[in-house]
């Protein structure tokens, strides 16, 4: 028998006679004279050489770092065990839920390891299937990964887009689906957009082409909405719309089911848009119904001259509204669905009803109601979990949805509208007993008396001796919500009896624009303090000890993990930032970072907003004689979003200042980004490196047995 295939990893308890490890012998890091000055005050910027990732010098670092990280996990004994444990949990069927778009029904499903997720077209629900598109035959290593995927109206044209290497940088193609031709036309240099079909033709955004020095660290400016028509080639597509006087606004495109108009999304930020409509048949100018960044506006239908838009004005919690086109003032708007206690978070028209999708602390809530906007009845949730799906076209009778949980994966349920009856469509088996677990949320106290929820999830019987493992991860911004969702990586952690802890901090969109709005600004403290608040509950309830918690968390998530682990190091015995915002003086001079302004402030809006960001950006917090916890910080290459630099003057500064004996190390993936699109091969080797790192540095140390 196949001992890889049975192989099973047991904790046997702390480590009791561990000889105290050596300090790792780091490159070194240049440094150079640097010096930004804000307000009269100076900043040095020793390792500002490491934010041009095209120099001889940034690319010989990269390579001795990962030399030291790669050594250092290749002597952990159990790393190989880790990574065929998490194989053999990867390798499950996938599959989500079917989609009716152009009058066809679409699939994506995945065997267990492939690298993408393969898209399949339905000749009928439950039906034969077969392949349209496989983004594993883009490249030999899975690194191209497919961002857009919009079949035409009339079912016969599939437009999609790829990314190469993780990069936010999109081509788009179109494919003939009934021939399987791939037709000439190909588009470049796109960015934050999908494909929006109009009879013969796209409508799509995109940005000048950059410099080739700049493609992944250059300030991406001028966007412009473009229609493509079918055959031509992208020099011959017809602008649309563009705002000269505002080089740093965004613009994105969207096309009513009725097709009778165009909207244009403007944004400057990752919060608050405006939104300009155009009438497709009689032409004309753009109408500009909302022209402030205040609030967000996402349109989801034109009935009968009237916009119906899910909007946050005037409702922290959202709610739906309908503006007549004829009369947009605002004082003219009218509630069609109004803020109730859950938030708001998507509605979905179809079969003759509208679909409300809410969250209620922090899980899914599903209302029915009539085209009128008049509640009807609640749809019956088998788990608490996370809802997805209600696609399809308006007159469908049925549709699909999925819901997933911490312990279950992604399960597809059919759903009659008419009837108002769903029923299982499809499940995935996976080599782990979700009956062996169980999830709680649980309301902890932050230091200004704020109830912050957290769900914990841990095998059954857990005893509270204060001695149990935590893997605890949060984000806490961009009104970002973390649900209840399944993570074939994390089951490693759980089987081995580790404690799982999900903090809902603020910053996020759990409770609404209010909520989000708490961790911003002058007012991002509070989202470190409920994050230092969750790690102090769970040592009070006796669930751990201080040295026994990781911290995990991305991109946002990262600024949170370094900026806590700099504000309270004793808590924690490893901390994980990944794609993290580290430098919060600059992070706003890279590719699209300004548009985090509205959440971060910037080193340039004021000396107050200055010095706060000062106070907590990670790079600029790192202190001498401080006994940090381990650390592994994980960037990629390709990242255009958090640009690596970040990373790797974080880790410089860190292994500059930090004399203890810790582990403070980097892992540079290549061929990778800001982490969509990431192939399975690349993502299990992350997970097992990480884990393999927190079971050394949390002091547990797993054996094996058949």
């Amino acid at each position: 028998m196949n001992k890889c295939v049975i192989v099973v990893l047991l904790f046997v308890g702390l480590a009791s006679c561990q000889p105290k490890e050596e300090k790792l012998n780091y490159p070194m890091t240049r440094k150079v004279d640097t010096v930004d000055h804000y307000f009269g005050t100076a900043v040095a910027d020793p390792y500002r050489w490491l934010e041009d990732d095209n120099s001889d010098s940034t690319k010989a670092w990269v390579v001795a770092q990962n030399a030291v990280t790669n050594a250092y996990l290749a002597k952990i004994p159990y790393r190989t065990q880790i990574n065929s444990r998490l194989t053999k949990l990867w390798d499950y069927p996938k599959i989500s839920a079917p989609f009716h778009e152009g009058g066809r029904y679409f699939v994506f499903k995945n065997n267990g390891l492939q690298n993408q997720s393969v898209a399949y077209l339905l000749d009928s629900i439950g039906g034969n299937e077969s392949v349209i598109l496989d983004p594993n035959t883009f490249s030999d290593d899975g690194t191209v990964s497919l961002t857009a995927f919009s079949p035409s109206d009339d079912g016969k044209l599939l437009g999609y887009g790829i990314s190469k290497g993780g990069s936010d940088w999109n081509e788009f193609f179109v494919k003939n689906i009934e021939t399987g031709e791939l037709l000439p036309d190909h588009i470049e240099w796109v960015k934050f957009s999908g494909i929006q079909w109009l009879k013969d033709g796209f409508f799509y955004s995109r940005f000048p082409a950059p410099k080739e020095d700049d493609i992944l660290k250059g300030v991406n400016e001028n966007s412009k909405i473009y229609y493509h028509k079918i055959g031509t080639t992208q020099t011959d597509d017809q602008l649309v719309y563009e705002d000269t006087e505002h080089p740093n606004w965004g613009f994105g495109a969207w096309v009513t089911d009725d097709q009778k108009l165009l909207v244009i999304a403007v944004t400057e930020s990752t919060s608050g848009n405006a939104f300009y409509v155009k009438d497709i048949e009689k032409g004309g100018n753009v109408i500009k119904i909302v022209e402030s960044f205040d609030n967000d506006f996402q349109v989801i239908d034109h009935q009968n001259g009237k916009l119906l838009v899910m909007t946050n004005y005037q409702a922290p919690k959202y709610k739906v509204i309908a503006i007549d086109l004829t009369d947009y003032a605002r004082e003219k708007w009218v509630d069609f669905i109004p803020e109730k206690e859950g938030v708001l978070t998507g509605v979905s028209i179809i079969g003759g009803k509208m679909i409300a999708t809410y969250l209620k602390d922090a899980h899914s809530h599903v209302e029915v109601n009539d085209l009128a906007g008049k509640y009807l009845y609640d749809l019956e949730l088998p788990v608490l979990g996370s809802v997805s799906g209600f696609n399809g076209e308006r007159d469908d009778k049925i549709t699909f949805f999925t819901i997933t949980s911490f312990t279950t994966p992604a399960t597809v349920y059919k759903y009659d509208i008419e009837n108002n009856k769903s029923g299982l469509y499809q499940t995935s088996a996976v080599d782990f007993d979700p009956e062996a677990y169980e999830t709680k949320q649980v309301f902890f106290t932050s230091n200004d008396g704020t109830k912050v929820p957290m769900f914990i999830v841990h095998k059954k019987g857990l005893k509270l001796d204060g001695k149990n493992p935590v893997l605890l991860y949060g984000y806490g911004g961009f009104n970002v919500s973390l649900t209840p969702s399944f993570n074939v990586g994390r089951l490693i952690w759980l089987e081995q009896g580790g404690v799982y802890a999900m903090a809902n901090l603020r910053g996020g969109g759990e409770y609404g624009e209010d909520w989000h709005k708490a961790g911003t600004l002058m007012q991002k403290q509070n989202v470190f303090d409920d994050c230092i608040a969750a790690a102090e509950y769970l040592i009070s309830e006796k669930y751990t000890s201080k040295g026994k918690i990781a911290l995990l968390g991305g991109s946002n998530g990262g600024l949170l993990v370094g900026a806590v682990a700099n504000q309270r190091p004793e808590l924690f015995g490893a901390a994980l930032p990944a794609v993290g915002v580290m430098d919060m003086l600059r992070y706003h001079k890279f590719t699209i970072g300004r548009y985090w302004a509205t959440d971060y402030g910037t080193s340039e809006d004021s000396e107050e907003m200055f010095k706060y960001l000062y106070a907590y950006s990670p790079v600029h917090t790192i202190k001498e004689n401080v006994e940090y916890p381990a650390v592994l910080v994980t960037t990629a290459d390709h990242d255009d979003r958090v640009v690596p630099a970040h990373s790797f003057k974080y880790i410089a500064t860190l292994q500059e200042k930090y004399k203890g004996t810790n582990p403070v190390i980097i892992r540079i993936e290549s061929k990778a980004g800001h982490g969509a699109g990431k192939p399975t091969a690349k993502i299990i080797e992350e997970y097992s490196d990480m884990y393999a790192f927190m079971f050394k540095n949390l002091g547990v140390d797993p054996v094996y047995k058949e």
